[in-house]
């Protein structure tokens, strides 16, 4: 938004800018010169409305002055989305129809909702593994819902990472085989970080083992490894401890936040377990988003 100021009364001004800094927290206001260069000093960033402080400018002649708030993107804008399936006896039934939801950088959010209630399909659909049938979904800027499937496969390679609740681990292949399988998709294989994953995740000492060889909890580790390892900037995790036991649930929710925290990306969690959901500072109630929740959900 761009306002020319020129002759507008400060009081205006405050109490506008205050109000735009309320409604956009987190970003940033731009004072620009025009004509004439500013003192260094009256250039301000706001980040709330505490902070949203106009300079007291004198008589500038021709000078004009223009505010420009410029929006911190989120890194998931969804619009309008709606996913629907063929019913054996004809007809559609809708699952998804979520207005309006977003996700700034580096946040963690979690969804709670009861299996059937389309939580599975709202990922998919954000992953691009699904095909949307109306609605928008922009994800770092790009928009997935306008992509043809070898674009979406391409963003979601580079984009995203996905922690499923079967881990969906390649049963041939060793863990860092596994890792690195997944970075073919990206920009590459690196091994050095695939190993540097598999240690950060507890396996140092079981690179070459096979997914058969493993434990259910370190499988689990080696998803999330997995799901890192083209350094995305989102993290969608379906349910990612509904197959492991008290402790090991607890134990990898907690790797899962602080490998995403710590290689910058946000997450996005579906569960129905209370004690998962009740570790996030944000959760959000999934049945609020979906205004139409079909007779007949799918998971």
């Amino acid at each position: 938004m761009i306002q020319s100021v020129l002759g507008r009364p400060r009081r205006a001004l405050h109490k506008n800018g205050a109000a735009e800094t309320r409604f956009l927290k987190g970003q940033i206001l731009c004072v620009e010169r025009v004509r004439y260069a500013l003192p260094q000093s009256q250039h301000q960033r706001c980040d709330n409305h505490e902070r949203a402080r106009l300079p007291s400018y004198p008589d500038m002649g021709q000078t004009r002055v223009v505010l420009q708030w410029s929006p911190l993107m989120n890194l998931l804008d969804i619009q309008s989305l709606t996913k629907s399936f063929p019913k054996p006896d004809g007809g559609r039934q809708t699952v998804v129809n979520v207005t309006e939801f977003a996700l700034p950088e580096k946040a963690q959010v979690a969804l709670s909702g009861e299996s059937g209630c389309g939580k599975t399909t709202f990922l998919h659909l954000i992953a691009g593994i699904l095909q949307a049938d109306s609605g928008r979904i922009v994800i770092a800027g790009k928009e997935m819902t306008a992509l043809p499937e070898p674009q979406r496969d391409r963003l979601r390679a580079t984009t995203l990472g996905y922690i499923f609740q079967t881990f969906n681990l390649l049963q041939g292949y060793t863990c860092l085989e596994n890792v690195l399988l997944g970075m073919s998709f990206g920009p590459g294989a690196d091994r050095a970080f695939a190993r540097a994953l598999l240690e950060r995740v507890g396996l140092g000492q079981r690179l070459h083992h096979y997914p058969r060889q493993l434990s259910t909890g370190q499988q689990q580790r080696v998803s999330v490894a997995r799901a890192l390892a083209n350094r995305p900037r989102l993290v969608l995790a379906d349910e990612p401890t509904g197959n492991l036991d008290q402790k090991n649930a607890r134990e990898s929710l907690t790797l899962i936040r602080e490998a995403c925290k710590e290689n910058g990306a946000a997450l996005l969690l579906v569960s129905h377990d209370h004690e998962v959901l009740g570790q996030f500072e944000i959760v959000r109630e999934f049945h609020q988003l979906n205004q139409l929740i079909a007779e007949e959900g799918h998971a």
